[in-house]
C-alpha cells in the first residue's frame, strides 16, 4: 500500500525523529503529519482552526503521555465520535504498565507497543507496523458512511 497518511501524536522530538527516519527508510510512501499533543490531535483530526484542510489519516500513532490533553483522553475521544472511530489507533508509548494496557485496550486501542530504547529495536517495531497495518490488515475507507462490499 502506498500514499498512506499517517498522523504521530508525540510530543518527544527525539521519538518523532526516530520515527519519520524509520519510515523513511521503509518501502511506503507515507505522508507522516505530527500533532505535539492532544488538543493539536483533536483539532487536526476535527478540521479546526488551522487544519481546515488536512487530510485524514489513515493510521494513528498515539503517544500516552502527551501535554494538555493526554493520548488515554485522546483515544477516548477518537473512539467515541462516530466520524473518527474507524481509524485505527496504534499506542506506542514508552509506558510498559499493565493499567495503561489494559486501559488502552478498553478504550478500543487497536495495538499496544512500547517503544524500545535500542535503536534498532526501534527501527524494528516500525517495520513490524508498517508490515502489519500497511501490507497485512486491510485499512477503512476514508468515507465510512458509504459502506459497500
Amino acid at each position: 500500500m502506498n500514499n498512506i497518511h499517517i498522523l504521530l501524536v508525540e510530543d518527544s522530538p527525539g521519538d518523532a525523529r526516530l520515527i519519520l527516519e524509520a519510515f523513511k527508510e521503509s518501502h511506503l510512501k507515507a505522508k507522516i503529519s505530527i500533532a505535539v499533543d492532544g488538543v493539536e490531535a483533536l483539532a487536526f483530526l476535527k478540521h479546526e482552526g488551522g487544519y481546515a484542510a488536512a487530510l485524514r489519516p489513515d493510521i494513528i500513532l498515539l503517544d500516552l503521555n502527551l501535554p494538555r490533553k493526554d493520548g488515554r483522553e485522546l483515544l477516548e475521544e477518537i473512539k467515541e465520535d462516530d466520524d473518527l472511530k474507524s481509524i485505527p489507533v496504534l499506542v506506542l508509548t514508552t509506558s510498559s504498565s499493565r493499567d495503561d494496557i489494559i486501559g488502552s485496550y478498553e478504550r478500543h486501542a487497536n495495538s499496544f507497543i512500547t517503544k524500545p530504547a535500542d535503536m534498532d529495536e526501534f527501527m524494528q517495531v516500525v517495520s513490524s507496523v508498517e508490515n502489519f497495518w500497511f501490507d497485512v490488515a486491510k485499512l477503512p475507507p476514508h468515507d465510512v458512511s458509504a459502506k459497500k462490499d
